[in-house]
């Protein structure tokens, strides 16, 4: 199938697709749109099972960049990249190096960063070829602290506008995936005095949360994690949570976390609205990261970036406040607002 044929393929300015046989790299990167600023966006390494499969996740998530940078105030445009390869098992240094030259070839169209599969060690070996990366040592470094912290100030505005509860203390909260950033959110909800749910596909991640926060195991069973009876859903993992399997389990009354992607199509935010379910935005709660990573490519100082990362609990409440004002689902609400600022420049 040709990318345009893909669906979601939604005007894309470029994708671009790299081999080098030397060092195994198979990849995909996108730019979405650069109305507001060149495409920044991380790096995934991902053991996909197709080539449609990878492409149409690369698709997908640049475009959320896209989105999550105009909501979140940054001269940025979205991008994404991808690498076909287990990260584990497959992922090299030259593997790493040929990256960077394959990011160096757009010219500066793309910064990459860390995502899924990728490390400030990685980021090192691809600033060996390129000047277009963010999240290195010396730099950004890690930008898990920072989205997990964007997200509990989005749960934060959540529980604000949907139970009335100025604080997280006493409230229930699923966490499902606590690898880097599940486990940095799990840290700052257990300091608002939040009682803990986690699961994860990796025990020690499970037993470090169990030791650190006190928190209480739960089937890794993906259904399990939202037919869960609590106050706040975070879905942490990867995308696609929210789908016609598991709209009719949920109860819990919020959905909030930093998993990107989290609704499997677009009408699925509808489907929650009409529950009752408040769903706060995956590309607006999770900017935390790209802020932090952006600081430094945009000479943003550390205060004028924690502005912008605290911001986001006015800018989803402006989102809740609209949706209940115009009987739209916040998803779509969201999508309005971040279009009226990339797509008006």
């Amino acid at each position: 199938m040709a990318v345009f044929d893909l669906p979601d393929f939604d005007q894309h300015e470029r994708v671009a697709f790299f081999q080098d046989k030397a060092s195994g790299l198979k990849a995909v990167i996108a730019v979405h749109n650069s109305n507001l600023g060149p495409a920044l966006g991380g790096c995934r390494v991902w053991k996909y099972a197709t080539d449609t499969e990878a492409a149409t996740d690369v698709l997908r998530l640049s475009k959320g960049m896209t989105y999550k940078a105009a909501m979140a105030g940054l001269a940025l445009g979205g991008g994404k990249s991808v690498i076909i390869a287990d990260a584990k098992t497959e992922k090299t240094a030259d593997m790493m190096r040929a990256m960077g030259r394959a990011v160096d070839s757009l010219g500066g169209r793309y910064i990459i960063a860390e995502d899924v599969g990728s490390t400030v060690a990685d980021m090192d070996l691809i600033r060996d070829e390129t000047p277009h990366v963010s999240g290195v040592t010396g730099g950004a470094g890690d930008p898990s602290p920072s989205t997990a912290h964007g997200v509990a100030v989005g749960i934060g505005a959540a529980v604000k506008h949907k139970l009335g509860r100025d604080s997280v203390k006493g409230l229930k909260i699923a966490v499902q995936g606590v690898g880097n950033v599940g486990h940095h959110l799990c840290d700052w909800l257990h300091k608002d005095g939040a009682e803990l749910f986690v699961t994860d596909i990796n025990e020690d991640a499970i037993r470090r949360c169990e030791t650190e926060f006190g928190a209480t195991r739960f089937d890794s069973d993906p259904a399990a994690f939202w037919a869960m009876d609590v106050d706040v859903l975070a879905p942490c993992a990867l995308g696609a949570g929210v789908n016609d399997a598991t709209v009719p389990v949920i109860t819990a009354p919020v959905v909030a976390g930093a998993a990107n992607n989290v609704l499997a199509e677009e009408r699925h935010g509808e489907a929650l609205r009409q529950k009752g379910v408040l769903y706060a935005p995956d590309y607006v709660i999770n900017a935390g990261g790209l802020i932090d990573v952006a600081r430094f490519k945009l000479d943003m100082d550390l205060e004028a970036a924690k502005k912008k990362l605290l911001a986001i609990h006015g800018t989803l409440t402006a989102i809740f406040e609209r949706s209940d004002a115009e009987g739209q689902p916040t998803s779509e609400v969201a999508d309005a607002m971040a279009e009226e600022r990339f797509l008006a420049s």
